[in-house]
This record gives C-alpha cells, structure tokens and sequence, in this order.
C-alpha cells in the first residue's frame, strides 16, 4: 500500500522541513527562540475531538509568540474521516492522521496528545456521542492528559452549551473538558492516576469563539464582550522572517489527507476567546495575567533564571557554543529543583538547546530499514562535534541488548568518529505498530493494555541509543532513535524509522470478496518473509460451509523483503451466505495472522501497521442488467473495485475523456463521491452526461456536500443539497415506493437490505427536489423528522438519472449484501431487455 505525495508544502527559511524523517538540526535563530520558551514557565492544552479541528493559529500564537509550553489534545485520532490523497480507511487513515498531526505540531511548535476515544464518523448529539465513546474512559483520558500536562490555562475550540447543533464530537469534547477542569483537583476522582501523577487544577478555561458561533458579524459586534479575550495572531516573527499565520497555514497544510494544503496568510488578524472557567485576567491582553510564568515559580529557580536571561539577553548568534558553560550550570541546577512538573520538561528543553549550541551531530542508522527477531544487523554510529567545547564520547548503550561500550574518547572539533557494532533484534521486542490497534477495540473506543501508553501520539521507539557524554566537565546523555538513512538519485538524502517486523506476514489484497453466484473463485494470497530462508506453510481459515483447496501449500522464500504468492480456490455455498477467511501462516511452531502494511508518503514519516489478514466473503443472491459501466472519480472510494467484484467491466473515466463518442459504449455512468466538489472539470460535462441520459444511459451521482459545489446544475432537473443525514446505521427503512422498478427488478429489495450497515446510512441528503424525482425511501435518527432524500430517480429522455445520498462508499468496503443489491438495480433500471444471465432477453 506504498504511495508517493508529490510535495505541496511551502518552502520557508524557518525549518520547516517537508522530510517529515529528518533529524531536527536547529539554527543559531531557533536556538534563541528555544532559549525563551526556556525562560517561560506555563502552560496552554488546547482541546477539541479530531484532526484538523485544531486552531493552528492560536497554538502556534500561545507557542511563538506568548512563548508557553503548549499542547493540543484530539480526542480522536480521525478514522471516521475520508482520505483524499489515498486509499486508507478507518484504522490506517487514523494513522496517517496522526501523524499528520504530528507534522503540523513540528511545524507550529506544539506537542500532541489523544485520548482512546474512536472517530466512528458523524454524530449529530453528544447524546450518541458518549453513548458509542465510553464517557467514563475518555473523561478519565482528559482527567489524565491535564494531570501529565498540567496547563494553567485550558482553550477549548467548540462551545459546551450547544449540544445538537454541531457534530456531537465536537461538543462533547468541550463538555469532557469542562467537567475534567475540576475533576483534575480531585483526589477521589480517578485515584490510580493520582498516585503517580497528582492532582492538577488549572487557573482558568476558555472556548474559542468567533462570530461564526453568533450567527452573523453584526451579531457578533454588538454581543457583550466583557468575558472575552482578543490577541491580534497575525504577528510578524523577525528573527524567523515569517509571520504567525504565515507557520499557522503551514501547520495546517500538514493535513493534506483532508486536503488542507492552503495558500499562506498574512498581516493583522484578531483571535477571541471567552473565559468559562476560573478568573477573568485583570490585564486582558495577557492570558497569563496572575501566573507566575518567571523561573521564581520554583523554589531555587531565582539563581536559574539570572544564568538563562543572561544568555537570552547576550545571546551569540555567531558562536552559541560559547554560552555551553552558562547552559550547563543551569543544568545542574534545574536537575536540583523540587518540582516533577517543571524539572522534566525543562531538563527536555536544556538538553536540546545544548546539544545544538554544541554542534552536536549523533546518530545510530542501521544497514537495513526492517528486521525481525533473533535478526543480526549492522549499525553506523555517527558522532560529531562542530564546537570548539571539550567533548568526551565517554560510551553509548543500545537499548535491549548487551551493548554498552566505553569509548572514552575527545571528540575533535568537527572529526567525524564512525562506530560500528551488530546487534541481534531481541526476542522480547514486538512488531514495530501503532499500540492502539495492538488489540480489538470498540465501535467507539481503542483498546489499550498498557496504561502508560494511555494519551502518547506514537508508539515509544523500541531500539534507542544512549550517547553517554561530557561537555566541559559536566556529564550530558543524549538519546537518538535508531533510524535508517539512504538515498535516491531522485530524491537525494533520506531517512525511515527503523521498523521491527514479524518474520512473516500474509495478504489477500481483496478485502471483500463477493460471489454472485455459486462458480468457485482463485483468490491469491502473498506471503512476506521478513527474514532470509523463510520456511514453512500456508492454509486457510474458512466458515463452515464454504471450502478451500487445496488445504496447504509449502512457503519457501529465500530473502528477506521478497513474497511468495499462494493461488487457493474458495467454493462457495450454494445459497447466500457470508463470514471471514484468513491465511494462517506457520513457521516452525509458530503461527503468523497478520498483514503488514506500509504507508508512505512524503509528508509524514513512514509507517508498517500489522492488521489482522483477513476477507470478508459474501455468496450474494443478486441478478444484474448491463455489463459496461464508467465511472468518474470523486474524493476516493472502493466503488469501481466493488462493482468489478459483482461482474461489472469497470471503467475510470477522467473528465477530459467524457465525450458523447466515449459514453455511448457504456451502460451507466456512476460518478464518484464529492466529484462535484473537487473536479472543477466537470462543470464543462453536464450537458453531456444529462445528454448520455436522455439518449438511454443511466446516471447515478453519488453523496456531494452542499458546500463548495463547481458545477451550474448537479442534476437535469431542480435538485437542492441540504446537510440531512442519518448518521444511525440501524435506523428504520421506509419503502415509499415499494413497487418502484427500483425496488423490484432484477432484485427485490426489502428492508433486510438495510440491515448489517455501517457507521452511517446516508449523508448531504436534498431536501427540495422537482416534481420529476421519485422518492424511494424514508428514514432518519431518534427524535427527527423523516428524511426522504436518501434516494432520487427521475425519468430524463430514454434513461434515468438516480441521486442518492447513501453511504455505498463505506457499506462496499465491508460486503453489506443489501447495498449491493440495490446498486445493482440502480444500474440495472430500464434494462429489461437486456440479455438475463442464463442468455434469454426479458
């Protein structure tokens, strides 16, 4: 599952990079910086439920400018979105998600934080929200996260008091938020974490509005703003030479599986936030009016704070080296102070800002991206002093293996000392993955055992290397991932994290595999060898009542990285059917299940996830009309592969491609989700594609938000776009025109064909239509009314033109029978002469 991005990301003098992989390497300028955030003892958590609900302007204002340790916690991780650069869903676009949201905080100069709660997609109450989270769990992660982070202020991004009239996730972050704000103080609430974290109480809590939350600029203007703050976030930042909405805009176009990628900003723009908790600051240009932010916070901090304002004030932008023995006394001292909360992260922030002023260059890279265990691998250790400060390689120790070797040795100015050693990739070290999916969660929640996981963005690196050092007397460690370093002509000097990888792995690239009828398919299945001389065999788990053979087949891999395809034929039932195979790979006494993907792409560093390898198989009971059908892209979906599955001869079909000549070989033209949102194109192909209906064609234009639409008419007839939805997968199903040929030929549909649907029934639904469409069917969530724009068909020339708002894109993707037999019938609709499966015209 390997994809390229091409780069879109601005290229800026401050460091930014846009090699999501490369070691940080900070400039005299950002050292600076870095020494007055030193300098500044507070603390910001910014809160809200997924990525990119993020205010990057705000965080990166509270980060830049204001100089405060600032945060974002998302309580999801965003699997419930789509992907527009790819075709990862749910647990692999959650993913990419986060570490897109790692970029933007690289970018912005926050750190990021979850909670376990699951993206399940949109929800319209805080009511279903908690419901489907685990309330308790998730306010125990928001108790957690301000107990670890401990900020003195709070901003949420959405309103507490508005439940119902925004997505549920977000209100529910803020109400998770508000009621965590006391609990935090509270000894009794959630006492296990208080043994090894405390409690925490912050000074004040905010909800950052805007007029858009009032309805209207003129509303917004004559509110009473006397509980509201205001920063101007459009500050120009000299020593970095961008402004703050110049970092904010490129934070946010970190999230390009979203399509955030956007033109920078600048000049002068007012930021509002409303106090809902705590005490109003008397100088209401500072947030921090009241909070001791000064190194006098901490007992001792008063010698502390006398050496760091001496190298802020006199900093030697020429030669930061010179301020190392000033630094490194402030180290000790810090290390002396009685404060958990301020010793750790400052001694974090100290130790970068030495090792850059020291033109410290450490790094361990292995001969080899990904090794399993019992594995011998080689390593370059690379060690660099670009000072003129005495340094000592006294030894280094690699984490989980015997390795500690004493070097013991001056590191000359700018000589570069290159180690090797082989270390073999212990037995007790897992697989390389995301922690959250290590076991099956919830609907609404992530499973995860080992509770000092509990709020991390990623995984903890399993190998590391220690640089045992001295600097000027004074004894420094520094702690380097281990990493892999290459190069390509094309793309010069690259870096991946070094991946642990099971010694084996199974695929079957076909998710879900649908069988029309009761002819038996070949369905290949990869093995992986993640070591040299892979030896074992393969079978296949399978339902009762379905068969496979053969039952075993010999693996033999010679090298590592390399696959073996297996072919096994899968005989379905005679009568409908469904459940799960999955390859069952075993080497030695060992059994191996899982799939290992990759995900690449430029923008973030890359990453292998193991998933449970495993297909749906569906023996569906389903007749069609039509064979030819085109299909024209939208934001990205499964629907042309599915349609293939079913028997269709798919075809994609690029709006320069849609000409009269083109169409007429099709049957039905089916154009992709949110196409008319994106594909600008399109607007120059209506009259063609209406013209390929009236001529006989169908049309079936799926789900396109009401916002941000590019073309005149979505539709031959009046159609208007609303933003109802019925976001309860098991909502009832209303036949309003039970003996519609929609409903009846060739499948008869029933309101079992609903049953078994995922996350959601259906989205952007119209709600004003012409008198040309009929409405098929009727449904919506508890408490509503009925919502009768899920499906439209309207009659146009010789053909139909069919509007539907359902979910196929996600129902496809997990075999729900009903949603393929439907959109058969869709295709199929005044096809009736059309040749029948056993050759005879109807």
């Amino acid at each position: 599952m390997q994809k390229l991005l091409a780069s879109v990301l601005f290229l800026l003098c401050f460091s930014f990079s846009t090699q999501a992989q490369q070691p940080e390497k900070l400039n005299a300028s950002e050292i600076h910086q870095t020494v007055k955030k030193l300098n500044f003892l507070g603390s910001v958590l910014y809160l809200a439920a997924h990525p990119d609900d993020e205010n990057t302007r705000l965080i990166s204002y509270m980060s830049n400018h204001v100089k405060a340790r600032t945060a974002y916690l998302s309580l999801t991780r965003g699997d419930g979105g789509q992907n527009l650069i790819g075709p990862e869903l749910r647990e692999l676009l959650g993913v990419i998600r986060t570490q897109e949201l790692l970029a933007a905080r690289r970018t912005d100069g926050g750190e990021q934080r979850f909670t376990r709660a699951n993206d399940f997609g949109y929800s319209k109450h805080p009511d279903e929200t908690l419901a489907i989270w685990n309330k308790n769990e998730v306010l125990s992660d928001v108790v957690l996260a301000i107990r670890q982070f401990k900020p003195d202020i709070i901003i949420n991004r959405f309103d507490h008091r508005s439940p119902g009239t925004t997505h549920g996730h977000h209100t529910s972050s803020a109400m998770l938020s508000v009621e965590a704000f006391d609990l935090a103080n509270d000894k009794n609430a959630y006492p296990e974490q208080v043994k090894q974290y405390g409690t925490w109480q912050p000074k004040r809590e905010f909800f950052n509005t805007s007029w858009w939350f009032y309805g209207s600029e003129e509303k917004f203007e004559e509110a009473d703003k006397t509980n509201l703050l205001n920063f101007d976030i459009g500050v120009y930042y000299p020593a970095l030479g961008v402004s703050n909405n110049e970092i904010a805009a490129l934070a946010s176009s970190q999230h390009l599986c979203q399509g955030f990628g956007r033109l920078s900003q600048r000049g002068s723009q007012t930021e509002y936030i409303e106090l809902i908790k705590g005490d109003l600051p008397k100088d209401k240009s500072n947030i921090f009016d009241g909070i001791n932010t000064t190194w006098t916070r901490v007992k001792g901090g008063e010698q502390i704070e006398t050496i760091l304002k001496n190298v802020e004030t006199n900093f030697n932008f020429e030669n930061p080296a010179a301020h190392l023995d000033q630094l490194l006394q402030a180290r000790q001292l810090i290390l002396a102070i009685d404060s958990p909360q301020w010793k750790d992260q400052k001694i974090k922030e100290i130790n970068k800002i030495i090792e850059a002023c020291a033109g410290l260059y450490l790094e361990a890279s292995a001969n080899t991206p990904t090794a399993s265990t019992g594995q011998i691998i080689d390593i370059d250790i690379e060690a660099l002093n670009r000072s003129n400060a005495t340094i000592k390689l006294d030894s280094y120790t690699i984490s989980n293996n015997s390795i500690n070797s004493n070097y013991g040795k001056l590191l000359k100015a700018n000589d570069k000392q290159v180690l090797k050693e082989k270390i073999t990739i212990a037995n007790s070290l897992q697989p390389t993955g995301p922690y959250w999916l290590n076991q099956k969660g919830s609907l609404g929640m992530y499973k995860v055992e080992d509770k000092n996981l509990i709020g991390k963005p990623e995984t903890p690196r399993a190998i590391t290397i220690d640089f045992h050092l001295n600097i000027n007397g004074f004894p420094f460690t520094v702690t380097k991932d281990l990493v892999y370093r290459y190069s390509k002509p094309d793309k010069g000097e690259l870096y991946r994290p070094f991946e642990i990888i099971p010694e084996a792995s199974a695929k079957i690239n076909q998710k879900v595999i649908i069988f029309e009828n009761d002819q038996q398919k070949e369905i290949p299945v990869t093995v992986q060898a993640g070591k040299d001389n892979l030896e074992g065999y393969i079978t296949i788990a399978h339902p009762n009542g379905w068969s496979v053979f053969p039952e075993k087949q010999k693996i033999a891999i010679a090298n590592k990285g390399q696959e073996q395809t297996f072919i096994f034929t899968i005989i379905p039932p005679k009568n409908q059917s469904e459940g799960l195979i999955s390859p069952m790979v075993t080497i030695g006494d060992k059994t191996y299940t899982k799939e290992l993907v990759e995900i690449n792409y430029e923008h973030i560093p890359f990453q292998t996830v193991l998933l449970p390898s495993e297909s749906k198989i569906v023996r569906l009971d389903i007749k069609k009309r039509g064979e030819n059908i085109a299909y024209i892209e939208g934001a990205g979906d499964v629907v042309p592969e599915s349609l293939k599955q079913i028997g269709y001869n798919v075809m994609i079909l690029k709006p320069e491609d849609i000409t009269p000549e083109r169409l007429s070989a099709f049957d039905a033209v089916v154009v992709g989700i949110r196409a008319y949102n994106i594909v600008e194109a399109l607007k120059f192909k209506q009259e063609i594609l209406f013209d390929f209906v009236d001529k006989g064609g169908n049309m079936v234009v799926q789900y396109n938000t009401n916002r941000g639409i590019k073309v005149d008419k979505i539709a031959p007839f009046d159609l208007q776009l609303s933003r109802d939805r019925v976001t309860d997968e098991n909502a009832e199903v209303t036949l309003l025109a039970p003996n519609h040929e929609l409903l009846n030929f060739p499948n008869k549909i029933t309101t079992k064909d609903f049953e078994g649907w995922t996350q959601e029934r259906g989205l952007y639904f119209p709600d004003q239509w012409s008198s040309d469409f009929t409405p098929i069917l009727s449904m919506h969530d508890k408490d509503e009314t009925a919502k009768t724009g899920s499906l439209l068909i309207a009659k146009h020339g010789k053909g139909y033109y069919i509007y539907t708002g359902l979910s196929f894109f996600r129902e496809f993707p997990v075999g729900v029978s009903g949603a393929y037999r439907l959109f058969a019938n869709m295709l199929s609709i005044g096809k009736q002469d059309i040749t029948n499966d056993n050759g005879i015209k109807n």
